[in-house]
């Protein structure tokens, strides 16, 4: 079955949750498209379309917003009937689907499954019998955790899949550096003069930082660091950036809602450094090889930024907002470190400094270290 692989010429990639993740994966995208030289298209949701043009390794996207991915959208059952047809259409050799270890995979594999999809990857926890042609039993995290990367190349190389860049895709030339500087010098930033970005928004409440905390923060950055602060989001978070922006006074800049993915993920490549929870941020960050102190919500200990540098300050996530997946739960309880506090500003500017000071190199660990030892030479 393995062999059958190499025949693939058009392998269809499934990774339908945020703009983070579908990044997480391009190391097994391009894994699969080197060593098969075919053509991938991701299926994925309009959470991550924006970054598909940026990753070179796709050919083509699809996207679909499923029910049983965090998602608002409400779904009939002629949505799916319309999805199936397409995959049918674009006739797939093969389908991989990439998942984080609390997922189940089955429902998004009846999918390909209905399409008639001949080869179907992916992990899966229980026997999935027919539905998977090639089935990872998915060991995670009861018997060891691992980076979010490694899981998705591991998955690909049991059917053959290899490649020796193993960094995370992310093309921003689509973008000049000028561009991004004009924009910056017309919202009143001194492209003179040093600056770093602070990313408050997030895409879970349970991994937010307090406001009081990121204002204080802006104020030691420009007081005692000397640094103009960029106050970074997408649209929806530009009340919240004005009002900080606001707060922190002179030489703090909202900018959220202001600048394409592209222009984004330059300004962050072009950035001295990046202070920002555990969102996609820091996953473009480590992509585009910029340093970033993260306020690290302890809810994935394996969404490390890969192959980054910078320093991890971690905190627990308040018991009420605690997720009630049961294999997250076990997580939560047997095997995280018990932070209870939220990094105090001083602390995150300690962080910054010493990142900053480029005395050390500060490679962040691939899994968060776990309370509980884990087998993590598989």
């Amino acid at each position: 079955m393995r062999s059958d692989w190499f025949k693939c010429k058009h392998i269809l990639c499934i990774r339908p949750d945020n703009l983070g993740d579908l990044l997480m994966s391009t190391p097994a995208i391009r894994a699969l498209k080197e060593t098969f030289q075919c053509k991938i298209t991701v299926l994925t949701s309009s959470m991550a379309k924006p970054i598909v043009s940026m990753i070179p390794e796709i050919d083509d996207v699809i996207v679909f917003d499923l029910p049983w991915v965090k998602h608002k959208s409400q779904l009939s059952l002629e949505h799916f009937t319309y999805i199936i047809r397409e995959l049918q259409y674009k006739q797939f050799d093969a389908c991989v689907l990439f998942t984080v270890y609390s997922q189940n995979p089955l429902p998004t594999v009846m999918l390909a499954y209905s399409a008639g999809i001949p080869l179907r990857l992916a992990y899966c926890r229980e026997n999935p019998y027919a539905l998977l042609t090639n089935w990872m039993p998915d060991q995670e995290p009861y018997t060891y955790v691992q980076h979010q990367v490694r899981r998705d190349l591991d998955l690909v190389a049991s059917v053959g899949a290899s490649t020796r860049n193993e960094l995370m895709s992310l093309d921003t030339s689509s973008c000049s550096a000028n561009e991004v500087v004009q924009l910056l010098a017309h919202k009143g930033v001194d492209t003179q003069k040093p600056w770093l970005v602070l990313h408050t928004g997030v895409s879970e409440e349970k991994r937010k930082y307090p406001h009081q905390h990121w204002c204080k923060v802006g104020k030691l950055v420009i007081e005692a660091l000397g640094y103009q602060v960029l106050l970074t989001g997408v649209m929806p978070e530009k009340a919240q950036t004005d009002v900080l922006s606001q707060e922190i006074g002179a030489g703090a800049f909202s900018l959220a809602g202001d600048l394409t993915l592209p222009q984004f993920a330059l300004l962050i490549k072009q950035a001295s450094l990046v202070v920002s929870v555990n969102t996609a941020t820091i996953h473009i960050a480590a992509a585009v090889g910029t340093p970033v102190v993260v306020l690290y919500a302890l809810t994935n200990p394996q969404h490390t930024p890969w192959k980054g540098k910078g320093k991890l300050l971690l905190y627990d996530v308040p018991q009420h907002l605690q997720s009630k997946n049961e294999v997250i739960r076990y997580v939560q309880d047997k095997m995280h470190p018990c932070v209870p506090e939220v990094p105090s500003p001083k602390k995150v500017v300690e962080a910054i400094q010493e990142v900053l000071s480029g005395k050390t190199d500060l490679l962040f660990p691939e899994v968060i270290p776990l309370r509980i030892p884990v087998n993590q030479d598989v």
